[in-house]
């Protein structure tokens, strides 16, 4: 197996109600599963490739539950990767050259009836994770737009995060709203739904728990 560890930070939005069944062990709030997942990779390699300052994409599509299957994976990376680095992504976000079970894209990976071949193109992306802020950009195929849930009262915004021990995507998640729309081979489009802005920290095994914000 490739060694390969990586720390980035995500902004991840689905079409489910903020808090997302999915992290709760319970089915999908409108009976099925679409995500945008955008990962600025801050440090990392995948064996001796280096993956400091690359950007990715996944947009994902359930027709039911993600355990029942299904789905469909489109991935971009950003152009800026040379053909090492585009490689090790694809290797790391398809699931590969990591224990069975370990992360959210290895399990994820068995779901797929459909993966669609990668797209290289410049991803425009900044995230502030305490702040619940960011954005995802990539032209003429997708964007997002995270924000803090508001107090429908005060208008206030409102802070919640889902502490996960044992997940295999992240540690701890602040939660958000968000709105994203995609084109390309999977078209989504969803407004003010769940946004979730979390720090991650990887490798072969999943998530290094030491080092998780």
């Amino acid at each position: 197996m490739i060694p390969w560890e990586f720390k980035a930070t995500e902004l991840s939005s689905c079409n489910c109600a903020y808090g997302c069944p999915c992290q709760f062990n319970a089915l999908p709030t409108h009976g099925h599963c679409e995500a945008m997942v955008g990962l600025q990779f801050h440090e990392g390699h995948f064996g001796d490739t280096r993956l400091d300052g690359l950007r990715a994409v996944s947009i994902m599509h359930w027709p039911g539950a993600v355990h029942e299957g299904g789905g469909k994976h489109f991935i971009i990376v950003d152009e800026s990767a040379d053909e090492d680095q585009r490689q090790a992504l694809l290797t790391i976000l398809s699931g590969g050259e990591t224990e069975m079970g370990a992360t959210i894209f290895n399990v994820f990976s068995a779901t797929y009836d459909q993966v669609f071949d990668p797209v290289y193109q410049h991803i425009d992306m900044a995230v502030d994770v305490d702040a619940r802020t960011g954005h995802v950009k990539v032209e003429g195929l997708c964007e997002s737009s995270g924000r803090p849930i508001l107090n429908p009262v005060t208008g206030e915004e409102h802070r919640a995060r889902i502490d996960l021990p044992n997940g295999f995507e992240y540690s701890l998640a602040e939660i958000g709203s968000s709105t994203f729309h995609t084109n390309g081979p999977i078209e989504l489009s969803n407004e003010d739904s769940y946004a979730q802005f979390a720090h991650l920290h990887m490798n072969n095994q999943g998530v290094v728990r030491s080092a998780a914000a």
